[in-house]
């Protein structure tokens, strides 16, 4: 067995002067990570009166409240996910003895069936076993803080620069396959760069579906934002617009509107995914010719009840277009969360928003620290 190794080198139990110390090396790791995302309470300044005794700053409180708003909306969330992936977790450990390999055999059948996935999943057990030899680990309690640690690194990621300070109109173009919440996100963003105080100008380029324009129009009057649209799809009846070419007119509409933030929708489905490609090409590149460097943003909608799918989608896509970024639907309809773990680790593309629910508040941008928290 690959675990022979741990068995012979597993360490005898520690001196009775050595248990005064209640945390494990891992224990107080994982303890550290939850420190890391203490942002989400209250700061200890605060909780005293505010600084020097004063009474704290009201827009201060205001936007801790919000954010602990948005952690216990993001915890309730994934309900489903922590009982089918860390509740069974819990399970397994707790009626085991020993770290053996029978044990990492059944915590990954546990990680794939989370729909981690099974690259994602070897890596992680592997990074497991490492950690297990190199710190000499043989609580099966102690498995949890680096199977916790693991994933929390899995989900790092760097900021997202603010690229609407520096071009604008900022156009983003969003793709994705029919079905996966496409429109619904970008409503949701419109709903948020509005509230920001920000001019959007919302683009219904998907003129093979006939409800897709509709669906946006209902958007942007929700949102407070503008669109553009071709009427009637086209000469003939039956005919459909050219997507580019209603691109074409959005963005000049923009360039003369001054407006700030420019949402391309997109077609989701054609005869064929070399067709639905080339036409997708096609209007990034009447948008690159019609404003240089544009469109600044791809991002790519993915379903997360959709499982290991979504990640075929994702590298179809990145193909073909070069995404920039992923939006993660549906995150609060499944049991299988661990989808995220392997969009982070398998595309190396940044998760930069998760859908919790159909509010526009519920598109969140995507916290990994937060998400480990509100998980285990």
């Amino acid at each position: 067995m690959a675990l022979k190794w741990l068995k012979k080198k597993t360490p005898q139990k520690a001196p009775q002067e050595d248990r005064e110390h209640p945390l494990s090396e891992e224990a107080q790791e994982a303890q550290q990570i939850a420190e890391s995302v203490a942002a989400h309470s209250l700061p200890s300044t605060f909780k005293g009166g505010g600084f020097g005794g004063g009474e704290p700053a009201q827009e201060v409180v205001a936007a801790e409240a919000a954010k602990q708003g948005l952690f216990s909306r993001l915890q309730n969330r994934l309900s489903k996910t922590r009982k089918a992936f860390v509740s069974r977790v819990d399970e397994l450990l707790l009626g085991s003895k020993e770290i053996d390999e029978e044990l990492l055999e059944e915590l990954e059948e546990i990680l794939i069936t989370s729909d981690i996935g099974i690259r994602t999943t070897v890596v992680l057990i592997e990074k497991v076993r490492e950690r297990v030899e190199r710190k000499g680990l043989h609580d099966p309690q102690e498995l949890k803080h680096a199977l916790q640690s693991e994933i929390h690194a899995f989900l790092k990621a760097p900021p997202k620069p603010d690229l609407i300070l520096r071009e604008k109109p900022h156009v983003i173009m969003v793709v994705g396959v029919n079905g996966v919440g496409k429109t619904t996100t970008i409503g949701k963003l419109a709903a948020r760069y509005a509230k920001e105080g920000k001019r959007v100008l919302l683009i219904a380029a998907d003129t093979f579906r006939a409800a897709a324009v509709e669906q946006i129009e209902i958007w942007a009057e929700r949102a407070g934002a503008e669109v553009v649209r071709h009427k009637g799809h086209g000469v003939k009846p039956g005919a459909k617009s050219d997507p580019s070419a209603v691109v074409y007119d959005g963005i000049c509409a923009a360039k003369s509107r001054d407006v700030d933030v420019v949402i391309i929708d997109t077609a989701g489905r054609l005869h064929t995914k070399v067709n639905l490609m080339e036409e997708l090409k096609k209007v990034r590149r009447t948008a690159a010719r019609l404003l240089p460097g544009a469109p600044h943003e791809i991002l790519l909608v993915l379903d997360a009840t959709t499982g290991q799918n979504a990640i075929s989608q994702a590298q179809l896509f990145h193909d073909a277009l070069e995404i920039t970024g992923i939006a993660l639907a549906k995150l609060d309809g499944t049991a299988k969360g661990g989808i995220v773990v392997g969009i982070c680790h398998s595309l190396g593309l940044p998760l930069q928003y998760i859908g919790l629910g159909e509010k526009p508040e519920d598109l969140q941008d995507f916290d990994g620290d937060a998400f480990v928290k509100a998980l285990f």
